[in-house]
């Protein structure tokens, strides 16, 4: 399960917490996750996923299951939306945090002068529903449910808004109508809107090439042409005689006038000579 980083996220799971029993908590966290869910869309206020559930004969479930899980939130009526908006389109301080897709830590004050909240406050706001045979709920599939929405929560906080029903389209839409929240309204459509490339392709597209013919070996093999020779590119670099020259010029076996490394130089110079010739 991916560890929950914001505030609101953990607020989320928190009202879960509340009134759901510990060790179905524990056995959710091991849904939340691809191998688990399926699918999932959230639609109309309603989140709902497709989990895989576990052979269990004492229910009569000797196939593995895949069952329909489905989480909603207590919706704020039309009439209260406006009011909230007007409120938070207004607001500077609200304004510049969620167009950073960050919760301000103050959005429940206007929702509390409503006597309303956006994120869960008790188990009344909550409402789920689950296929399976276990009659307990929440049963551990819409706990790992509410523990993959909550990790969703983390990257995209108007979730929190769409959830409480008012969908994206119209909350940006009555944005537009405040001088501050036009802003947040315009740059969130343009984040979503999908990248155009500006070329067909990032990748050097092969070129199609037309051979004259089949070749025939044995003008291949027979031909007149000569292939052209190599030159030959080997270079050989002078000979360091480290050994040699740490005896110095004159060490105590070389009785000849010349130095012993000039000497030395002058016999490696034959030996490369007479290697070139073989």
């Amino acid at each position: 399960m991916q560890a929950i980083r914001t505030w609101w996220g953990q607020r989320f799971i928190a009202a879960l917490e509340q009134f759901t029993d510990s060790a179905r908590l524990a056995r959710g966290r091991g849904y939340a996750n691809s191998s688990r869910i399926l699918s999932s869309q959230l639609k109309q206020g309603e989140m709902s996923a497709k989990i895989r559930g576990n052979k269990n004969p004492y229910y009569g479930v000797y196939e593995e299951p895949v069952y329909t899980t489905v989480i909603s939130l207590k919706p704020i009526s039309d009439g209260d939306w406006q009011l909230l908006i007007r409120h938070l389109g207004s607001r500077a301080a609200f304004v510049s945090r969620l167009l950073l897709n960050e919760m301000p830590d103050n959005i429940e004050k206007p929702f509390e002068l409503l006597d309303l909240h956006l994120l869960p406050h008790s188990a009344k706001d909550f409402k789920t529903k689950c296929s399976c045979p276990d009659y307990e709920n929440p049963c551990k599939h819409i706990a790992g449910l509410c523990y993959f929405l909550s990790a969703q929560l983390d990257q995209d906080p108007f979730l929190l808004f769409e959830l409480r029903g008012l969908p994206l389209a119209k909350l940006f839409e009555q944005l537009r109508k405040t001088s501050l929240g036009k802003a947040l309204a315009q740059t969130r459509e343009a984040q979503q809107e999908d990248l155009m490339p500006f070329v067909e392709s990032y990748f050097t597209r092969p070129l199609a090439l037309t051979l004259s013919g089949p070749c025939d070996p044995k003008a291949f093999w027979g031909s007149q042409k000569q292939l052209p020779e190599i030159a030959s590119s080997q270079t050989t670099g002078p000979v360091p005689a480290l050994l040699v020259k740490k005896g110095g010029d004159f060490p105590a076996f070389w009785k000849q006038p010349m130095a012993f490394p000039v000497a030395m130089e002058a016999v490696y110079e034959a030996i490369r000579k007479k290697g070139r010739e073989w």
